[in-house]
This record gives structure tokens, sequence and C-alpha cells, in this order.
């Protein structure tokens, strides 16, 4: 088949980069449109010198007609705008990948109260698919709209998948410790992420309420058939990327063996690892790659269990796994393209 031909909106934040980044190198794809009101007229290599020799292309207005002539659009978007774009390229055959939040929460009320804007977008929302592959992965081959998961629910999920579906746990009690660099807010300016702010520091924030939070319950409860109870605190710790979910649930029974139940879960899941007893995952080992470690430990003398699971919030939790879900759309292989090591250093 020939390349799928791809155009990225909003390619000037990290989210966008990476995009370019990771497909620069898929044997299947290439990238052939980029935009942004804010740049139009610069070359992408000028904005992210690490680029330079690998792409040429020149940032667009939103609406060029080159992005007509893409198989498959990214919305690397502020929310809202994917709501109201997506539409049109849909109706010429185009299929849509939102790395934004408009599509992940099937309640209009509810994306309301958590983004402040009004959904318009009926038609859409009922048929987009939620993009976590190793849950939805059959729905998602055959869909038009993909609604690319947030970086906490993702990891969240995929930490507490097997425990789910088998029964294993009280879903009234769950507990979502999580860490995240300072990428996952984003490349505009903020004060609060300068580095004097963040930089030797740890905090908590979200606490009275984080918008992945919505989405985060949502996606449980429709895996487990009932509504779950949830704490969820996020933090942001001084590294640029990765993410660690820390998860505290209650076994329903103490003795039951949980390691096998995950290794069986997730023996065919190419990119999740499950890692061996005793061992502790680190976000160091899965920084650049689309891949997800996983660890399992019982509490002393408790029936408190504690998983543990690390991914790079930019492309497991972003980019990359848009790019597994291209890849799905259009009968590929998942795993082309993202087959990059962690970095470690």
């Amino acid at each position: 088949m020939n390349k799928i031909k791809a155009g990225i909106i909003g390619g000037t934040g990290y989210t966008g980069v990476e995009l370019l980044r990771l497909l620069h190198n898929h044997p299947k794809a290439e990238v052939i449109a980029i935009s942004s009101r804010s740049e139009v007229g610069q070359r992408a290599d000028r904005m992210f010198p690490s680029l330079v020799g690998h792409c040429d292309l020149v940032f667009s207005l939103p609406d060029a007609a080159i992005l007509d002539e893409c198989d498959v659009i990214f919305f690397a978007t502020p929310h809202g705008v994917a709501m109201e774009g997506a539409g049109a390229f849909i109706e010429k055959g185009i299929k849509v990948i939102d790395l934004g939040a408009d599509f992940r929460l099937n309640d209009k009320a509810e994306y309301q109260q958590w983004y402040e804007l009004e959904h318009t977008q009926d038609d859409l929302l009922s048929s987009a698919i939620y993009g976590l592959c190793e849950i939805n992965r059959e729905q998602i081959k055959n869909a038009t709209l993909v609604a690319n998961p947030g970086c906490y629910p993702t990891v969240i999920q995929l930490a507490l998948k097997p425990l789910i579906d088998n029964k294993l746990i009280d879903l009234s009690s769950i507990i979502a410790d999580c860490k995240s660099g300072v990428s996952g807010a984003g490349r505009g300016a903020n004060q609060a992420n300068l580095l004097c702010e963040v930089s030797e520091s740890f905090k908590s924030y979200g606490v009275g309420g984080h918008r992945h939070y919505p989405e985060i319950k949502q996606e449980l409860a429709l895996l487990a058939g009932e509504s779950v109870g949830l704490t969820f605190v996020p933090h942001l710790v001084p590294m640029i990327r990765g993410m660690q979910a820390t998860l505290y649930v209650d076994l329903l029974d103490a003795n039951t063996e949980v390691q096998s139940v995950f290794a069986k879960t997730y023996k065919n899941e190419h990119f999740i690892t499950v890692l061996d007893v005793g061992v502790t995952p680190e976000t160091r080992s899965v920084k650049g790659s689309n891949f997800c470690q996983i660890a399992v430990q019982k509490a002393p003398d408790s029936n408190k269990l504690i998983v543990i699971a690390v991914i790079d919030n930019l492309v497991k939790g972003a980019s990359g796994q848009a790019i597994q879900n291209m890849n799905l759309m259009f009968g590929l292989d998942e795993r082309l393209g993202l087959e990059q090591i962690g970095l470690t250093l």
C-alpha cells in the first residue's frame, strides 16, 4: 500500500513535535502537512532544531488545502478545536485522531463542567471510539474518529485492567497516587512551570478535581460494568517527561496470586511489560518509548495490593498511542514506528 498521508493540526506543542519525531521513522506513513495559526510560514525545523535534516515542512493555516489530501488528521490542539474542526475532515473521508479531550467524555454535561465549554457535536461524540488500544482494539480498527486517552487515564487503566477483568478487588476504594513530568502541562508559558518554580520541589495539584478524573472514572466503570470509588491525586515532579501511577487497592481474597494474573493478561501485549516480582519500574526505563512497565507487590500482613506502572506521558500517554491507534485504523501492525527502546539516561 502507499504511505499513509498524515496531517498535524496544532504542531507547535510537545505532542505535535513528538508526532513529527515518531512518524519520521514510520515505514508506512509520512507527514505532509503541519499547521499552526501563530507560526504560519515558519519551518518546523526552525522551531524544533532536532528536526534539522529530517523535516522541511512549513507551518500552514489549519484550513490549508493540503490538509484535504491527508488520509488521517491528528489534532494536537487545546480542547474545543477538534470538536469544531473534525467533522469537516470526516465528511471528506479523512480519519481523525484527537489528542485532546473533546471526545473522551460520553456525557456532554460533564464535559462542560470540567472543560467549561458546551459540547456542540452530538453525532461526532456518539461515534467516537476511545483509543486505548489494549482495551478497545477491535472498535478502533473500524473507527473514523478516535479520542486519544489522557496520560493519567492511560497508565491507571493499564495498571488496573487485570484486576478488574478478573474481579479481584474492592471497586469502592481505589487510590491512584500519580506523578508526572512538567511536559504534561504543555508548552504554553506558565509561571508555575518555570524551572525555578519546579526544580528541587515536589507538589500535588488538582487535588480538589483534575480534568482527567471523570475520564478515569468513566472508563474504569465501563471496564468493570459498575461504578467505582476513586481517589485520584496527581503530583508534579521536577523532570521533563515521564509518569508513574501507584495504585492502592484491596484484594477480595488476600491469598490471590496476582503476578500470574498480570502476566496472563498482558502475555500478548507488545507494549506492556510485567516486571518480575520485587522489581520496581522507573520512568527512565520507558523514556521516549511507547512501552508501559507494570509491577505488583502485596503489602505485608494485609489484603492491600500495590500496583506501580510507568509510561512516557508524551508517547504512550499521547503521541505514541495516537500512532498506535493510526496503525490499527489502517490495518497495519500496531507496532510500526513505535519500537524505540527507553532512553534510560
